[in-house]
Parts: C-alpha cells; structure tokens; sequence
C-alpha cells in the first residue's frame, strides 16, 4: 500500500512538470502575447492582400464629373478646343460664330448693353444660352473705374461703386450687399460669370491696379476676396480671381510687356493671400496676368508660363478653370504672335483662353494637336474642367 502511495505521488510530480514545460517551451513562466504589428509595418509579398481597414479609400466620381466625362467623350476635336476660347463678343455674326467654332463662351462689354434696354440685351443673350453646349456669359462688373452693366442708367440708376468705396461706406455688410445686387442684376439678364473680385494687394495709390483693387493689406483683402466668392456662389453666379499671381505695383500690360523683380517671399507673404481665401471659398476661376516674374519664370508672362501656373495648381491647391488676360493686350501679344501665343498657352496649363481674334487662334492650336505639339490628353483635361463648371452652374443638364 505504501509502495503504491509513493508511486502515485512521484507520477504526480512528474506529470506535473511535464505540464509546465509544455506550456511555455522553458522551465520560465510565459509572458502575455506581444501585439501584432500593424499591417504596414510587416513585410508581407507583393501578391499579398492587404486588410480592407488599412487600404485608401478610392476616389469616387461625383455625378457632375460622371456627366462631364460622358460628354467629353462624345466630343469631336474642334468642339473641345472652341470651348477652350472665351472670346470678346463678335459685333457681327456672332450666333453663328458661336455655333461655327464651338465657343466656350462670351465676354461682353459696354458697347453690348450701350442703346439696348434689359429685355432686350437679355433676350440676345438668352439665344446665345439656347445652344447644346450653352457658353459661359462673362462681363467684368467690379465696380468703380470697371464696370459693364450699370454704367448705364438703363440697368442701374448709378454705377456700381468701387470696393473701396463700399469697405469706407459700409464696411464689409456694404460688401457684401452690394455683391448680392450685382448678382441680381447679372443673373436677370442672363449672364453667368462676373469676372471679380480683383484679388491684387495695393496700398499705394500710385499703382496702376490700385483703384480696382480693395486698397488695403493682404489679410484684409483676402477677407474682402473670401465674402465676395461666398456670396457669388451663394448666389449661383461663377466667380473669377483675378490677376494671379499679383499685379503688385508694375505698370499696365495692356499697353507693353511688364517685368515684376519682386522676391518670392513677396508673393509667399502677401499677394498669394487673397488668392488662397478665394480659392479655399470655392472660386470657380482664376485669371492670370501677363506679367513676366522673375522669382518664378524670366523667360515668359505669367499667362505661358507652365511654371506660374504649377505654382498655381500645386503650391496653392486650385482644381478649378484657369484662364489667360485678353492675349491681344501688348503684355502676351509682343511676346509671341497670336498663333504662338495660343499654343504656347495651352502648353503652360491654362483651361481657356481669353482672346478677340480666336479666328486667327483656334486654327493653330488645331493644327498643334493634329502635329503633336500639343497632346490630346492635354486638351481633354481642361475640357473636362470647362464642363464640370458649366454643370455646376447650371448651364448644361
């Protein structure tokens, strides 16, 4: 009975230690499980299929950009590239010109209000809007020294004021009001853009953008810009910055070309300012001067140089429609002629291009992608642009 008692009590002994070296592989106690490695941090083969929880989201087409696809694609060249010109309004002709080269659009001036009462200037302008591809209506109705519409007594009982004018009278309220207005007034007749607000810091009144622009340093203007493109978009009229990357305090490039010498931190720490406040408010549009900055690119204006508008896009996040000046104006037209100038550009990034003489223009730029100068896929992403703001403003279904 002993022996049996003594055997019974090694063979527990031993079962025993045997349990506990098979638990842990060793004679220590086993510490608590260490936490997997996340995902991107263990190296796992190519082919492996990495979880659902760690992978990007892919981006998703929003319908209007599904819809601007699916017009794109059924496009013909001519029809893409006509829509890249928004053109000062031919005094002749101008519904079948619109038709024959596939116009983006118009912008108009006094002479097409001037002797024409509302009904009337509406009425020309809503034919223009009766086409398929409805091309955007543009005037430039900043108020004070430029505007378009209420200029005369026929549309407004007195001008517009300046933004200045407005900021002293009224403050920003005064701003904001006299926005509203003017979006009234343009939307009535038709029109869809209003080539403002003018996003050029001045404090001196020697400038020659000085009257246009707000008058005041940049955070100030940047909150005169961030009102003005909330209540247009508020408002469903298109918005336009304008004249990147800053006209500063450089002479007129309607009547030569204008070389700015200023440093980059210049543009850094101020006139990029309100272009970003417009830009983070929605702007559908930004307008780019023709004036040569060197910080940026020696060799070109503004409006061809691919570098400014790389500045554009990727320094400042724009995604929407770029645009040139009027190219006619000496600052881009004694730099290249007119067919050059078209191609050159196209080439630098801009979605449209604002010109008088496209007759002379689109045929080239034509020719540039037929010879491989200009590539397809180039011209196809500003059309896409061009469409994704015309469904966004209503203007196509």
């Amino acid at each position: 009975m002993k022996s049996r008692m003594a055997i019974w009590l090694v063979s527990t002994i031993i079962c025993a230690a045997m349990i506990i070296l098979g638990c842990n592989g060793s004679g220590h106690i086993k510490s608590s499980p260490e936490v997997q490695k996340s995902p991107d941090t263990v190296n796992t083969p190519d082919t492996a299929v990495k979880p659902t929880s760690t992978s990007e989201p892919k981006a998703t087409e929003s319908p209007i950009e599904a819809r601007a696809a699916e017009i794109l694609e059924g496009m013909s060249l001519e029809e893409k590239v006509g829509q890249m010109f928004i053109v000062r309004c031919p005094q002749e002709n101008a519904m079948k010109k619109l038709e024959e080269y596939h116009l983006g659009g118009y912008v108009l001036f006094a002479n097409d209000f001037e002797g024409k009462t509302a009904e009337q200037a509406s009425f020309v302008i809503r034919q223009y809007l009766s086409l398929k591809l409805p091309p955007l209506i543009g005037v430039d109705e900043e108020g004070g020294t430029v505007n378009r519409v209420s200029k005369f007594k026929t549309y407004r009982s007195e001008p517009f004021k300046s933004p200045q004018q407005l900021y002293q009278s009224g403050g920003f309220e005064a701003i904001r009001s006299d926005t509203v207005e003017k979006c009234e007034l343009l939307k009535r007749l038709g029109i869809n853009i209003n080539l403002a607000p003018v996003c050029d810091v001045s404090l001196e009144p020697s400038d020659f953008i000085h009257a246009r622009s707000f008058g005041r340093d940049a955070e100030q203007t940047a909150e005169y810009v961030r009102i003005v493109v909330q209540t247009m978009k508020e408002c469903g009229m298109g918005s336009v910055l304008k004249h990147f990357p800053g006209y500063g305090n450089n002479a007129d490039t309607h009547t030569a070309i204008v070389h700015d010498d200023r440093e980059y931190e210049t543009f850094l720490n101020s006139d990029f300012i309100p272009f970003r406040a417009g830009i983070e408010s929605g702007a559908d549009i930004v307008l780019v001067s023709h004036n040569v900055v060197s910080c940026m690119d020696s060799d070109h204006p503004a409006s061809l140089s691919p570098v400014v508008h790389r500045i554009l896009r990727d320094e400042l996040g724009f995604s929407g429609v770029i645009i040139t000046d009027d190219l006619l104006m000496d600052g881009a037209n004694e730099f290249a002629d007119g067919g050059e100038a078209a191609v050159l550009a196209v080439n630098a990034g801009n979605d449209m291009l604002c010109c008088s003489d496209f007759e002379d223009r689109i045929p080239a730029v034509l020719e540039a992608v037929r010879s491989g100068e200009i590539s397809i896929p180039r011209i196809d992403e500003s059309v896409l642009r061009i469409l994704i703001l015309k469904l966004s403003l209503g203007l196509i279904d």
